[in-house]
């Protein structure tokens, strides 16, 4: 199955960016019960959201769902190697996803409570992130 990237991109290059703050929007839970949160801010690439939903969906085959939060839309450039410095960008190396404290990145729903804390804690290892695991009685 292919990486989740955008079909199309209007600019294909992108500045870097900052990071400040917590999230204001994706801050809450929407669709599930359980849900893994970030605690630390960071780029989050296709790779690794897909890694993450695979180790979700093992959990889910009993029936259940699982919601992707997050999508990643930012390119990053990366240039050949052994290129001599200038001459412009480099090409899109990969998509990712800019995560701030406080997003929800996933969600799960129609498992046990155990069944579910226990596929999110394994999901929240292939992040490069601090994550915490919540659900809908939990409000922090």
């Amino acid at each position: 199955m292919p990486l989740i990237a955008p079909r199309r991109v209007k600019f294909r290059k992108m500045f870097k960016g900052q990071m400040p703050g917590n999230a204001n929007s994706g801050n809450q839970l929407a669709f599930g019960e359980y849900g893994l949160k970030a605690m630390t801010r960071s780029w989050i690439s296709a790779r690794q959201i897909e890694s993450a939903r695979k180790t979700l969906t093992h959990f889910t085959a009993k029936g259940g769902r699982v919601w992707i939060r997050i999508f990643p839309d930012k390119p990053i450039v990366k240039k050949a190697p052994g290129t001599r410095m200038g001459s412009g960008k480099g090409d899109v190396e990969m998509y990712v996803c800019v995560v701030k404290p406080g997003r929800i990145l996933f969600e799960m729903g129609g498992i046990p409570e155990a069944d579910a804390a226990e596929a999110i804690r394994r999901a929240g290892f292939k992040l490069p992130i601090k994550t915490k695991f919540i659900t809908k009685e939990t409000r922090d």
